[in-house]
Parts: structure tokens; C-alpha cells; sequence
């Protein structure tokens, strides 16, 4: 079994860069999903307070025949929970879900500008890291003007911005911000919710290399340097993601991949309007 890379973060911590992500899991089968995910080899685990699937994710902690030590588990503080007493409330729910005692990375999931209260959540985040409840904190849908608020009014700057990112909408914009900050960006909905599935310019990659058109997307996110959580609930598609560190592309295919991306590209909500409460 290949081993997966890991990046190093700026706080001295380390992430595997692939992992498995569980948005719109169903609650009633995360457990399997994820205990199949670890038993293929994944040890990096993405959930959240608003996906409602934290127990399940603690079920298949508990259940692993690996030791936590060898467990990378993130989650996110849902939106409703930014003001200080609700954020720590909210954190001490999932850890009690995940059946953790410390948390290895923790995200704030959106920044709800119109809510105002994003500043005061990320402090909440760096009163728990120095705690020790929480190895590492960063946050999620943070566009450069909300990270360089936070950054400026705690001193504090987030290891990883968790940002929708895949070939039609790759966010180049966003890149050279996060390198001069030692930020890393990770790739949420990598494969564009399953909208790149039937890219033609993908599809060619992949018959050249004899892969599949996913294999191809995730190994494009590897060769671009970013953290990638492909979803899914099938083992064999498990399996299968894992499966991208016996090839790699050539220039003329990430170039080709390159010029997939798009202005309007974006499948999920713009981070500097959307306001919904979880």
C-alpha cells in the first residue's frame, strides 16, 4: 500500500495530503464508510458539526484497528456558533461525539460576514489550541480580505484555508496570498460535486495513463501541492482514489487540466454572501 505524503504545517504539525471527506454522508452508515476508508489505508478524516455525522466518525475511531496516533481528524464549528460561549459549547459536543479528547485539526466552516462575528470565533479556536484541546486550527470559505482580519487582529494565522477547488473553478487568484502566508489550501468538492466525471479533456488524460478520470483529478490536486478530500461511500471508489501514487502527469496534461478553469466555475456558495445558519 502506497504511502500518502504529508505536508508539513506552519505550526509544525503534519496532515496527510489525501484523505477522505464526509459531507452528505448519511449518519446512519458514516460509521462503515469510514471504518472501510481506514481498513483501505486512509488516516485523514474531514467532518464537521453541520454534516451531523461526528458519532458515526467516532464509531469507526473507536472500531480501528490503528492506533489514534496514526488518525488526522478535522472538524468544523458550525456557523451558528461563532459567538465565544457557543463555539466552546459547540466544541465540547463534537469532541463528546467524536470521542476525543484532542482534536487534531478544527475549522471554522464559513465565515458569515454578515453575521460579524467570524473575529470572535477564531479567537475562541486560539483559546482552545492553547488549551491543548486542539492541535491545530484554520478555517474554511475564508476569502483573503476575512484572513488578513484574523490574522490581524490575533496575531494568529490559520495552518489550512479549506476552500471549494477543482479544475473547473481553481481559485489561481486566491494561490500567492496563501504561499506568502504559509497557508495551505485544501480542495473541498475536488472533483467539482461529480461535475468533472465526464470532462472530455479529463477523460483523455485518464485513458492515456490507464486511470480513471477521478484517479487523474486527485492526482492533479497531489501535483499542485494542495490537501485533497474526495468523498465517497463506495469501497471499490475507495479504493480507487487511493490508488493515485504509482503515476504522475506530465506538464502537457497539467496544462491541459490548467486551461479547464473557469470564472463561474463555482458549484457551492460564494463565501462573501453566503449568510445560512447550522
Amino acid at each position: 500500500m502506497a504511502a500518502v505524503p504529508s505536508i508539513k504545517l506552519r505550526d509544525g504539525n503534519s496532515i496527510p495530503q489525501l484523505g477522505l471527506g464526509v459531507w452528505q454522508v448519511d449518519p446512519a452508515t458514516t460509521a462503515r464508510v469510514v471504518s472501510d476508508a481506514i481498513e483501505g489505508g486512509y488516516r485523514s478524516i474531514d467532518t464537521a458539526e453541520g454534516y451531523q455525522n461526528e458519532e458515526g466518525v467516532g464509531e469507526a475511531i473507536k472500531r480501528a484497528s490503528v492506533p489514534r496516533s496514526e488518525l488526522f481528524i478535522t472538524s468544523k464549528l458550525r456557523n451558528g456558533g461563532h459567538a465565544r460561549d457557543l463555539a466552546l459549547s459547540s466544541f465540547d459536543a463534537t469532541m463528546k461525539a467524536l470521542g476525543l479528547e484532542q482534536l487534531d485539526l478544527f475549522l471554522i466552516h464559513w465565515p458569515v460576514p454578515s453575521q460579524g462575528k467570524f473575529v470572535e470565533a477564531w479567537k475562541t479556536l486560539v483559546e482552545l489550541k492553547t488549551q491543548g484541546r486542539i492541535r491545530s486550527i484554520g478555517v474554511s470559505n475564508f476569502n483573503q480580505d476575512h484572513l488578513e482580519r484574523i490574522i490581524g487582529e490575533t496575531g494568529e494565522t490559520p495552518v489550512v484555508n479549506q476552500i471549494e477547488l477543482h479544475p473547473r473553478f481553481q481559485q489561481r487568484d486566491k494561490r500567492a496570498f496563501h504561499k506568502t502566508n504559509n497557508i495551505f489550501i485544501e480542495s473541498w468538492s475536488p472533483l467539482g460535486s461529480g461535475r468533472m466525471l465526464d470532462d472530455a479533456t479529463v477523460s483523455a488524460i485518464a485513458k492515456k495513463h490507464g486511470k480513471s478520470i477521478a484517479q487523474v483529478i486527485i492526482r492533479w490536486h497531489l501535483q499542485e501541492g494542495l490537501i485533497v478530500i474526495p468523498k465517497t461511500t463506495h469501497r471499490e471508489r475507495m479504493v480507487e482514489n487511493f490508488d493515485v501514487f504509482g503515476f504522475d502527469l506530465d506538464a502537457d496534461d497539467m496544462a491541459k487540466i490548467s486551461g479547464l478553469d473557469q470564472r463561474d466555475g463555482r458549484v457551492g456558495a460564494n463565501p462573501a454572501t453566503a449568510s445560512f445558519l447550522f
